[in-house]
């Protein structure tokens, strides 16, 4: 599928990502804190009105929501971070920022063991933000997160999805198995291929492209 000129494949992302950090010194950490920020800022300025729910994998993406967990908490945002995966197999950046939720005694919970608990932190959020996968996923959702993805589709809650929504094939713009249906993207640096497919805006909805403070050299010729 040609993609329009300035839309980023999943091989572009890690290359931006790569140079940034190694030619360019930027820490992995600070992209995720700007793209975390961002994110939470467009959410604010979409219109909170009751608890945001953020269910977080154990990569970057989670470590995205934790960020946004973190901003929209110090802006008296109703929030709660919700981690589906096992704490012990959070590493770098993620790590790092569930360690400041965690120290700073921000309301976090784990995902819970039955379909019903899940179920019940839905039905008490108005927002559901979708950090679990992001665009490095490349195969069929797995158990339990596809249980998951399948009890926030069920939801009439709106939904963000982060950078990607779960499930969604970052070059093809096809769902690959158990996908997330969001009401608003917010994508990082540049749209990703397979939003230029037309079913891809079935699980996008509306995409806000948010700036994550890469070198701006890095993005000469994207547009």
């Amino acid at each position: 599928m040609e993609a329009p000129k300035g839309f980023l494949s999943r091989s572009e992302v890690r290359e931006l990502d790569r140079r940034a950090i190694e030619e360019f010194g930027v820490p992995g950490v600070v992209l995720m804190e700007n793209a975390g920020r961002g994110a939470a800022e467009l959410l604010l300025n979409l219109g909170i009105h009751g608890r945001v729910l953020i269910c977080c994998g154990k990569g970057n993406n989670g470590g995205d929501g934790f960020v946004i967990a973190r901003h929209l908490a110090n802006r008296g945002a109703n929030v709660q971070a919700l981690l589906c995966a096992p704490r012990e197999e959070l590493t770098g950046d993620a790590l790092i920022n569930f360690t400041i939720l965690e120290r700073g005694q921000y309301p976090l919970l784990f995902l819970p063991s039955s379909l019903g608990g899940l179920q019940e932190e839905l039905a008490r959020s108005e927002w559901v933000v979708d950090a679990l996968f992001g665009t490095g996923l490349s195969g069929p959702v797995r158990p339990p997160f596809d249980r998951t993805i399948e009890a926030i589709n069920a939801r009439p809650n709106h939904v963000l999805a982060v950078d990607i929504p779960s499930g969604l094939d970052c070059d093809s713009g096809q769902p690959l198995g158990a996908t997330i249906r969001a009401e608003q993207t917010a994508t990082f640096v540049a749209p990703k291929r397979g939003f230029a497919h037309p079913a891809a805006a079935a699980h996008t909805g509306l995409v806000h492209v948010v700036d994550i403070g890469l070198p701006r050299i890095l993005l000469e010729g994207l547009s």
